[in-house]
Parts: C-alpha cells; sequence; structure tokens
C-alpha cells in the first residue's frame, strides 16, 4: 500500500516532533492513553495507514554508521507523488522500495550470527575467491628483497621473532623450499626405474623456480635386498624392489636478480621422502647407530636412515660421497662470492638432510652458511647426535603438523616433554644416572602447524593427509601465529590440494568445486615461471 506525503507529514505534525521520548508507541494501539482510547475509531484502512506510516518513521530513523547497510541507488523521480492519483505501477514500486528498505534495516544477520555465517559462506564474494584459489594459476606478488637481512631469514639466532607471529619473507622462502622438495618428487614418479647395467643418466627435474638449476642427481642405496624371486613375481615394479634409486638433487641459484634480492648465491640440496619397498624397510631399522666410529661414539642416528646414506650402489656413489663432492665443486667454482647452503626435505628426504648436513660440516673446512628447512621429519638420533647438529651451528627449522605421526617416530610414542619428563625420573631412580635405553630426540627450532585451523581440511583429516607435504604448504600459507585464525588472505591455489586429498577436503567445498564445473583433473598444474614473483603474498 502507496502512502502520501501528504498523509504522512500530517502524522508527524500530530506527533508534535521527532523526538520519542516518554511517548507511548504508536504501534500498540492497546497501550495508549485513556485520552486515546476515547477518540474516534476511524476506519481500519485509515489506522492501518497510520500504523504503517509510524513504522515507516521509526525505521528511517539514523542508524549507527555500522550497522546500516549501503542503500540501493534511487531511480530518478518522474514528479512529485501526493498519494493523490497515482497510478497502480507507482504504488507497487513505492512499496516494493518501501519493502526492500525495511528488509535492509532490520539488519537480520546483527540479529543472527547463524544466519550471517551462513549467507557469508554461500555469498558471490566467497564463491568468487574459490573460483580464484581453485584455478591453475596462482596469485604472486613481488618477491621483497632479503639484502642485509638474509642471514636472519636462513637462522643465524635461530629464527628468533619470525615465527610467531610468522614473518611474510620467511613463509615465502619456506613454500619456495617447499616446492622444490614437491620438484623432487614429480621427477622420481615420472621416472622411477634404475638402468641395471650401466650408470644412470641425469634425472631431468622440472624446477619451479626457474632462477635455479640442477648441477646434480643424488641416489640413496639400501644396504639390504630383497630376494630375486619378487621381481620375477612382479617385472612391472621392479623399481619398487631396487636397491639404488633417485632420491634428490643438488641446484644452484644461477640468476643475478635473484641473487641480489636474496644476497647471496644460494646452494640447494632438495630431497624427497619415502618411495620403494626397500627405503620402507630402512625406516624400520630404527637400531641407534654410531654416526662416527672414530671421534664421536656417543652421537647416534637410526641405522636405517645411515644405511641409506651412506651406502653406495653398483653404478652410483653414495648420497654421502655426492653431495660432498658437488658441494667442493660448487664452492671452489663460485669462489669469492657470498654462498649459503640450503638442504629441505620432507619425510625421509627430511632425515637425511640431517645427515647431509653433519656430513658437510664434518669434511668440509670454512662452510658457508647452513640451514635445513624440514617438513615432516621423523626423529633422526639421539640427543647427543642433536647436540652436535647445536655445536656445528647447522641450524634446522623443523615444520612439524601438530597431526602428523611421523614426526613423533621412531623412539616412544610420547610428546617430547613427556618424554623428557620421563627420562629425568628414571635418570634420578639410577645409581648410575645413565638411561636403560637410548632415546630417539628431534633437533632445531620447532614452527608447529595444525590441521584443524584449515577452513578447507576436515579437522579429522587422516593419518596420509596430515603427513601430505602439499597439505604442510596449504598450512605455512594460511598460517599467521600459535593463537590467530588461518589466514584469510592466503592465496595458494587448492587445486593440488583437491587433486591429493579430495576426501580430506570439507565436502562445502568440493561439492562447490563440483558446481563451478572447474577443471581440476589430477596433473592439471605445471610449473610456472616465478623469477620476478612468489605465490603467496600477505
Amino acid at each position: 500500500m502507496a502512502i502520501g506525503a501528504v498523509s504522512l507529514h500530517i502524522f508527524q505534525a500530530s506527533c508534535g516532533g521527532a523526538s520519542f521520548k516518554r511517548r507511548l508507541s504508536s504501534l500498540n494501539p492497546s497501550a495508549s492513553s485513556a485520552a486515546a482510547a476515547a477518540r474516534p475509531i476511524t476506519s481500519s484502512t485509515e489506522s492501518a495507514r497510520k500504523q504503517l506510516a509510524g513504522l515507516d518513521r521509526v525505521l528511517q530513523k539514523e542508524s549507527p554508521p555500522n550497522l546500516s547497510l549501503p542503500r540501493e541507488p534511487q531511480e530518478p523521480s518522474r514528479g512529485p507523488d501526493f498519494g493523490v492519483g497515482t497510478s497502480s505501477s507507482s504504488s507497487s514500486s513505492s512499496s516494493e522500495k518501501r519493502g526492500r528498505g525495511l528488509l535492509q534495516r532490520l539488519n537480520l544477520s546483527r540479529i543472527w550470527p547463524e544466519i550471517k555465517a551462513a549467507a557469508e559462506e554461500m555469498s558471490p564474494r566467497r564463491l568468487g575467491r574459490l573460483r580464484r584459489l581453485l584455478s591453475k594459476t596462482s596469485e604472486y606478488s613481488p618477491r621483497n628483497s632479503l639484502g642485509s637481512r638474509w642471514r636472519q631469514y636462513h637462522g643465524c639466532d635461530d629464527w628468533a621473532g619470525l615465527l610467531d607471529p610468522l614473518d611474510e619473507n620467511l613463509r615465502r622462502e619456506m613454500i619456495r623450499y617447499g616446492e622444490l622438495v614437491q620438484a623432487a618428487y614429480q621427477a622420481f614418479n615420472s621416472n622411477p626405474a634404475m638402468p641395471t647395467e650401466e650408470a644412470p643418466m641425469p634425472h631431468r627435474v622440472a624446477l619451479p623456480d626457474k632462477s635455479y638449476k640442477v648441477t646434480k642427481s643424488l641416489y640413496a642405496t639400501s644396504a639390504v635386498g630383497l630376494p630375486k624371486w619378487v621381481d620375477d613375481v612382479a617385472p612391472d615394479l621392479s623399481w619398487m624392489t631396487q636397491r639404488s634409486s633417485w632420491i634428490g638433487y643438488v641446484a644452484v641459484c644461477d640468476d643475478r636478480r635473484e641473487i641480489q634480492r636474496m644476497g647471496r648465491r644460494d646452494i640447494v640440496i632438495a630431497l624427497r621422502g619415502t618411495a620403494t619397498c626397500l627405503e620402507w624397510a630402512e625406516n624400520f631399522r630404527t637400531k641407534l647407530a654410531p654416526i662416527s666410529s672414530a671421534d664421536d661414539l656417543k652421537s647416534k642416528v637410526g641405522s636405517g636412515f645411515l644405511s641409506l646414506f651412506k651406502t653406495g650402489g653398483a653404478h652410483v656413489p653414495s648420497m654421502a660421497e655426492s653431495v660432498v663432492e658437488e658441494v667442493q665443486r660448487l664452492m671452489e667454482l663460485y669462489k669469492g662470492e657470498t654462498l649459503s647452503i640450503t638442504i629441505t626435505g620432507h619425510s625421509l628426504g627430511a632425515a637425511l638432510a640431517l645427515l647431509a648436513a653433519d656430513e658437510l660440516t664434518t669434511r668440509i673446512a670454512e662452510l658457508p652458511s647452513l640451514a635445513v628447512f624440514s617438513f615432516g621429519g621423523p626423529r633422526v638420533g639421539n640427543s647427543a647426535f642433536a647436540d652436535r647438529i647445536l655445536a656445528k651451528n647447522v641450524k634446522v627449522l623443523r615444520i612439524v603438523n601438530d597431526q602428523d605421526v611421523i614426526t613423533r617416530v621412531p623412539g616412544m610414542f610420547l610428546s617430547e616433554d613427556l618424554e623428557r619428563k620421563l627420562k629425568e625420573v628414571v635418570d634420578g631412580m639410577l645409581e648410575n644416572g645413565q638411561m636403560p635405553w637410548d632415546s630417539y630426540s628431534h633437533a632445531g627450532t620447532e614452527l608447529r602447524l595444525d590441521t584443524r585451523k584449515s577452513p578447507y581440511l576436515k579437522p579429522n583429516a587422516d593419518v596420509a593427509c596430515c603427513h601430505d607435504l602439499e597439505a604442510y604448504l596449504h598450512l605455512v600459507d594460511g598460517f599467521m601465529g600459535s593463537n590467530c585464525p588461518f589466514r584469510s588472505n592466503a592465496k595458494r591455489s587448492l587445486v593440488k590440494l583437491l587433486n591429493e586429498q579430495r576426501t580430506n577436503v570439507k565436502k562445502l567445498y568440493t561439492s562447490k568445486a563440483n558446481a563451478l564445473s572447474l577443471n581440476v583433473e589430477r596433473g592439471a598444474v605445471r610449473p610456472l615461471n616465478m623469477a620476478s614473483c612468489l605465490p603467496s603474498p600477505s
């Protein structure tokens, strides 16, 4: 029903002013004064018109700026409307506008937060953001110059003040090193077989960061073997039982602009995780063995890890020999330049990264700044080995998912704090002050993530998801601090996460991905040129 301006002015004049203080509500006729009750009763149409006019006046009262919704643009007026002789279309349009204004000013989302959350989840803005996160092309931001601060980002003071809250430049560096490990996984999966009669050809690695070039392939060899009849039973899967396998690579930054941005020339050693049957078998060889038979008998590491690191193959040298030889060659090649060595790995690769760092610091004098970025790494050795790594000034940043069980093995399936307290109690009860067993211990500085903070992953994600490298990079991209929610402006694409962990992504987002008809087939993501920019900006 349209209410004319004249009627509205008459009603306002009868109210006597703009203030409603100490006045009974015109919307409640039963609560009127006795004098008002004695007035003659008008027709129902006139009463309804006055009540609606009073409601309109209340709703037009100025609202606080933070609660009001933006008004929609008004159509240009076609002439004055005095409520007399108006057409039915004009009346209908006026009622529609007034009804829309009523719903906007009621602001139901402020009254019911649940409705607001649901509306926000299904809003076009959120759907547009999801569409962008599910696209194949990542968003990028210019790389910040690390300049004179590069040693801090490389762990010279154990990343003090950079982890909680997480520094945006350090986030970029961690994700970049994690993507270099992903390149090692992809290179192995594309060609896992090893020749049995001759030395292997150099492995082709498609690096996501084109400022680096691969200079050396690395191989890990198991000291144990399987019976020959296993290969006869499954000849197509012989790579699963081969003793030597491609495990990673050495690369060096070869781009002048990137060297200038980072403040040094970076040498990277990237190592993948467990892939073959014999690598799994070595993982379960958890008996601690001395890392050195000469100068240090107290420092011990897992015998399986040590076997993969020290054993040479039929046509390939041991990983220990290859790493030392290649780093020495690169140091001589770039002699006089500011260098750094970064070793990064995931799972088994994280364990081998610590052994490689120990080997380099033992065998090479005047080694450049050396740091280890470890993703989901298991315990490698005992507390004496952790002290040995610390004494050699090897900087280790362990990125750990709180729900990842791999980071709590080998050894007692306890938290390190509880294990340390147990050791203190047992030590006090023993006469010689020695533990009756060797216990594993982590080395380095920890950055602890939590799957449950991701708005996209299920809080009860399975073991494989909690240990997955792409899930780790997703959590790093969204981490702001230990007491902060997931970063709302995280921009890492969700395509790979959906490809690899679709069953662990919340159904809301998988159904939206299907509804948006997006192409998220496995393998659709290709390495992008990152010569001047990096993903995951703040």
